[in-house]
């Protein structure tokens, strides 16, 4: 039986995010929120019956509209007019993970009892994340300013019976699995649309998504690149503690230390080398890897911070009887922590793409890419190449979405974010990555087998267990499939959420 996770006043961090993902928890509503929300919503019905003024997306028009008053009698709706005009998004589908992550953070921030949505409501976003009814939602549309709008109308659309969601793995129409729940379709009151669209929820899973993945391909590029090193016969040197504290990046001294800790036992380290030093790829592991983990470290607390936070508006002030709007659903923040986190991954694919090269180029003991009877086979040569072309492509990558804006909504909407560009980047550069330590590791398990000596008993099981996937090459063979399962082994291998975060 899964565990339930409450939604309740204590912040969600990346241990608690990856614990309920991992252990497939369900999600309920704390005492203490389903009282602040009922009291914001009674707050918001008694506010609108007792004044006349216009209040912004409660009874009037949204974006350049917002001079439109609208008459008590449409207000239900304007709000489900403003669901189904905003979803309007194309491209590729969102991936199934990521959507889920956008319920879970929709729900957790309207728990706050700021945003005026029904109980009923949040209870509905809930019953889908439970039930796994996850809602089609495209990846491009959103400008990342008002939130994420168009995404959030199509992650919405479900609650009133519109667009279409996947359910035990079948793409269904929402009136299909609402009829199959026996559920009603939720009736919006006043301001709920704009609750559930304006919002950073598909930025913030995005982001989210590649920090949890960051912090793990972060950690194994030690590792990978430790193999490298003692593959490539390197020196312990760099790595001495003394060299960090005179620079003591915090990111610098924790690479530093682990692949100390990694090469501990080591016959080949400790052998005499013949070389002075190492080229910069293995040499500036601390400082290149360690300016990353810096930069992943940074972009973590802005996530987390978003993550437990209100970014809809109008905001609801109950206790001081304030309706307030303001700006909290643009997504600056996100937009630049997001492309920064593009930058500093695709860096750390730039290095690691350098071992490689550095491997098969028949330098120290290696033979020529890696192989016997080079010129019959050609090795490892392409493997190199294809990291190569991976490397190139996040670099393109890496350009940041965050310097452009594109005036909207006729004018009133004339600075926005490009968050949600950032974001889609991102994860590709992520998904890139993994890819190009896959080779790395593919590389360094085969120039680790010409070692004359032995490596540490933690990298000498790492191997090995890789080596029950991906076999040594005697001669050359069809490595798609070496370097498709060399990801796999990545992308499954657990690793103790101490180490990570």
């Amino acid at each position: 039986m899964n565990s339930i996770h409450f939604i309740d006043t204590n912040p969600l961090d990346l241990t608690t995010i990856q614990a309920i993902i991992i252990e497939e928890k369900k999600l309920a509503l704390s005492t203490s929120s389903q009282d602040k929300i009922d009291a914001c919503r009674l707050f918001l019905d008694e506010k609108t019956k007792s004044i006349s003024k216009p209040l912004y997306g409660i009874n009037t028009g949204f974006g350049a509209l917002y001079n439109v008053k609208i008459s008590d009698n449409n207000l239900q709706k304007l709000q489900e007019n403003l669901v189904k005009s905003h979803a309007c998004g194309t491209g590729e589908e969102v991936p199934k993970e990521i959507v889920k992550l956008m319920l879970l953070f929709k729900i957790q921030s309207l728990s706050y009892g700021h945003s005026g949505v029904q109980l009923a409501t949040v209870n509905r976003l809930i019953d889908f994340y439970n039930n796994d009814i996850i809602p089609v939602v495209f990846s491009q549309g959103s400008l990342g300013a008002s939130g994420d709008l168009s995404p959030l109308a199509h992650l919405s659309l479900p609650l009133i019976g519109l667009g279409e969601v996947y359910y035990k793995n079948e793409k269904l129409s929402s009136e299909e699995v609402l009829k199959l729940f026996s559920w009603e379709a939720v009736k919006l009151q006043s301001k709920e649309g704009l609750a559930l669209l304006n919002g950073t929820q598909f930025m913030t899973a995005f982001g989210i998504y590649c920090l949890l993945k960051a912090h793990k391909l972060s950690y194994l590029s030690d590792v990978i690149g430790t193999i490298s090193l003692e593959a490539f016969d390197g020196r312990i040197e760099p790595f001495n503690e003394l060299i960090h504290l005179v620079r003591p990046h915090n990111g610098q001294l924790k690479t530093a230390e682990r692949i100390r800790e990694l090469l501990e036992n080591s016959e080949i380290i400790s052998q005499e080398k013949q070389h002075v030093q190492d080229p910069y790829s293995f040499r500036c592991m601390p400082q290149v890897h360690g300016a990353t983990k810096d930069t992943i470290r940074f972009v973590t607390k802005t996530f987390l911070t978003e993550v437990n936070s209100v970014t809809d508006n109008p905001n609801i002030f109950v206790a001081e009887n304030e309706i307030i709007s303001g700006g909290n659903f643009h997504g600056q923040p996100l937009a630049l922590g997001l492309d920064f986190l593009a930058i500093a991954l695709s860096e750390l694919g730039n290095i690691s793409e350098r071992r490689t090269y550095q491997l098969v180029s028949g330098h120290r003991h290696l033979p020529p890419f890696l192989i016997s009877n080079p010129g019959l086979n050609s090795g490892f040569m392409i493997p190199q190449y294809t990291a190569a072309s991976i490397v190139s492509q996040n670099k393109q990558y890496a350009t940041p979405a965050s310097v452009d804006s594109i005036e909207s909504s006729n004018g009133q909407e004339d600075h926005v974010s490009m968050g949600a560009n950032a974001a889609t980047k991102c994860k590709k550069v992520v998904d890139n990555l993994q890819t190009i330590l896959a080779i790395e590791l593919f590389t360094a398990s085969q120039a680790l087998y010409f070692a004359k000596a032995k490596t540490s008993p933690f990298l000498a099981s790492l191997v090995s267990a890789f080596r029950n996937e991906v076999t040594f090459v005697e001669e050359d063979r069809v490595m798609h499939y070496d370097i498709l399962k060399a990801s796999e082994f990545i992308e499954t291998l657990e690793i103790d959420s101490e180490e990570l975060f």
